[in-house]
């Protein structure tokens, strides 16, 4: 039986989708965009905050007018079909492999700084977060996005903290060579920093958990994004000068600052992030499972629901993916930011469907901001460049097979 009344509210929406886009990599990421544009880092993560909020206005839009487990994928079958809403479907499931790995191994950096823990642990720490995730997961997600949303204020203060605590001569970033500049690192920062806003459209898999979706939806989506945005900006502003001596720099830089301490705040928040972002992502995903189980994609198995109404063989079999493509991951070494790279591309893709849709769905005041939308996704394929590669086979792969299987479907029952 479904439980209607476990349902979350705006701030608590606004809360778990804050602490999904920061995640772990509020304390990774902007490091790794300095190492690709520099200085003009900072112009990266302004230009890419800007330019995700019509993004964000459209999902909150589409979320909030057509609530569904599906999410993207139900907003393109709206607007053009069963076989291209379906093709959206399988192609977010086909990030499992790519994007989980990613998260946990981020969280595993803070778990390894915080306990000085050998290498040896790793895989089965990273399998532990596996079990732990279901146990978040069984009974559903209200309890959680509170807790998440506390979470989000204590980043929050940590970041706010750190700005404050430097002295001015700290504070004053030395401006990059304007000779020198070149759009390109710029563009590649930006693919690189679309990781942290992968996330909004997790939201709208959510949708129908909210207590009134037309009401919150948008002021969730929308205080969630400029506040991650500011935030993002605020940590590369502070690491932009930073010596490159720790792969978490942020940990330097809170010892810097207060002297000691850094492994355990940075370590603890991080962790209690990395677990934030991919609860949410695991919630989401097990319901998009069990939504293209409902229309016959997926094996009808996956349509039970436990008595909490949580769909708990979809989310067994999306935890199960995790679990085996982490032992992939880890025994063949693969690197974090191609992982993070072709998570990216499919994202990309499923966005520019998503800005596609809208145009059929939403009314012609929003258009402006879906064409906005659309040259955003346009924009970070270019920046991604190769990395694009592994979402555009994706798609020429399911498009072609899942319209035959509609086409079939089609005839068997005439």
């Amino acid at each position: 039986m479904h439980h209607t009344s476990n349902k979350i509210g705006r701030w608590q929406g606004a809360g778990l989708l804050t602490t999904t886009l920061l995640g772990t990599s509020v304390f990774i990421l902007p490091q790794m965009t300095i190492n690709t544009a520099g200085h003009w880092a900072i112009l990266s993560w302004l230009l890419l905050t800007i330019a995700i909020l019509p993004v964000a206005m459209v999902f909150a839009k589409l979320s909030s007018r057509y609530p569904h487990a599906g999410g993207p994928a139900y907003f393109v079958e709206k607007a053009f079909g069963k076989s291209a809403g379906r093709t959206i479907g399988i192609m977010f499931l086909f990030v499992v492999p790519l994007g989980a790995p990613a998260a946990i191994i981020m969280t595993y950096w803070f778990i390894e700084t915080l306990f000085g823990l050998p290498g040896q642990w790793a895989l089965p720490v990273q399998l532990g977060i596996i079990g732990l995730l279901f146990l978040l997961n069984y009974r559903g997600i209200q309890v959680s996005s509170t807790l998440q949303l506390l979470l989000t204020l204590v980043i929050t203060l940590v970041v706010i903290a750190l700005i404050a605590g430097q002295s001015p001569t700290q504070n004053m970033v030395s401006a990059p060579d304007s000779g020198h500049f070149d759009i390109h690192p710029v563009l590649g920062a930006m693919g690189i920093a679309f990781w942290s806003f992968l996330g909004i459209e997790a939201i709208s898999h959510l949708a129908e958990d909210f207590k009134n979706p037309r009401q919150d939806l948008v002021p969730a989506i929308m205080v969630g994004t400029v506040l991650v945005g500011a935030i993002y900006l605020g940590c590369t502003w502070l690491l932009v000068d930073l010596p490159v001596t720790d792969d978490l720099s942020m940990v330097a830089l809170f010892n810097e600052v207060f002297s000691a301490g850094g492994a355990y705040v940075i370590g603890a928040l991080g962790v209690a992030g990395g677990l934030a972002t991919v609860n949410v992502y695991t919630a989401s995903l097990s319901r998009l499972v069990w939504s293209l189980s409902n229309d016959q994609v997926l094996p009808a198995f996956f349509q039970t629901r436990n008595r909490f109404g949580i769909p708990q063989r979809a989310l067994s079999g999306v935890l199960g993916i995790m679990a085996l493509t982490l032992t992939v991951t880890h025994i063949e070494q693969l690197n974090l930011e191609d992982l993070i790279g072709w998570a990216n591309g499919v994202f990309v893709l499923i966005y520019l469907a998503s800005m596609l849709s809208a145009v059929r769905l939403l009314s012609a005041r929003i258009r402006p901001l879906i064409l906005l939308g659309g040259l955003f996704c346009a924009a970070v394929a270019i920046g991604l460049g190769s990395k694009m590669l592994y979402a555009v086979g994706l798609f020429c792969f399911c498009a072609p097979l899942l319209w035959h299987q509609q086409r079939r479907s089609q005839r068997s029952l005439c």
